[in-house]
């Protein structure tokens, strides 16, 4: 069975590193893994250390242009599934795909239907599927990834992030999204609020399954713009993530 896994949260609380270092974790194990950035800002695949020149919305961009030219009788999912293969990037221990930046003008509900399909039987040929999402949850509401297992939450040490994953949790109710679990990781964690995190976070009746400090090696990488690959093994957030890994079953 395959473990999705969807990582969202507030713009600058570390997302994009706690999903790197989710897949860093991983890719040192024997599981087949698939990472999905569903960001706009695509910053996935630099701290990861990869590129993609594309991504699914450029084949949603060929799929709306080019559906009236095709003949009546071709399937489509069929060219639009090859279409996805071509922008899959495999990588030595993982595989990336990226969704690209917001639609243009026009209707994308064709496309949007055609990929539903394509991704239910993408993602069952991996083990685990890591999403690094957008604040928001527009994927979740368009359905285009149906089933999550865990959603994890980031939030910084302040009780106005944890209360975006009370919102978060409020919102996957209303949207009657198809998600198993709902968790909260507090990052950028210090002494001094660690243990007001933990009261807060109970308080609000939120699963807090980790707490990661704030790591001088990240820091010092963000700067410069080189990837979390590379950390060593005593990083303090390697070690958080790799108990947040065990945590999920990972």
């Amino acid at each position: 069975m395959t473990q999705v896994i969807a990582i969202t949260g507030k713009g600058g609380t570390g997302k994009t590193a706690i999903a790197a270092l989710l897949i860093r974790y991983l890719t040192k194990g024997n599981k087949v893994v698939l990472a999905i950035d569903a960001d706009p800002d695509s910053n996935l695949p630099e701290t990861l250390g990869c590129e993609a020149e594309k991504g699914i919305g450029d084949m949603k961009e060929f799929m709306l242009k080019e559906r009236d030219n095709l003949p009546p009788d071709i399937n489509k999912e069929s060219i639009f599934e090859s279409k996805i293969y071509e922008v899959l990037a495999e990588m030595p221990r993982y595989d990336l795909l990226v969704m690209g930046r917001p639609e243009g003008s026009g209707c994308y509900c064709y496309a949007n239907n055609l990929l539903r399909g394509i991704m239910d039987r993408l993602v069952k040929n991996y083990d685990v599927v890591i999403i690094d999402t957008a604040a928001g949850l527009e994927h979740f509401s368009r359905k285009i990834i149906r089933d999550v297992d865990d959603l994890i939450v980031v939030t910084d040490g302040s009780r106005r992030g944890l209360r975006t994953g009370e919102r978060i949790r409020e919102l996957v109710g209303e949207l009657e999204a198809n998600v198993r679990n709902i968790y909260v990781v507090a990052n950028k964690v210090t002494d001094a609020n660690k243990s007001t995190i933990i009261e807060t976070a109970k308080e609000l009746e939120l699963e807090l399954i980790g707490t990661v400090e704030v790591d001088e090696m990240i820091q010092e990488r963000d700067l410069v713009g080189s990837p979390l690959f590379d950390l060593p093994d005593d990083s303090v957030a390697v070690q958080e993530v790799e108990n947040i890994a065990k945590k999920l079953k990972l």
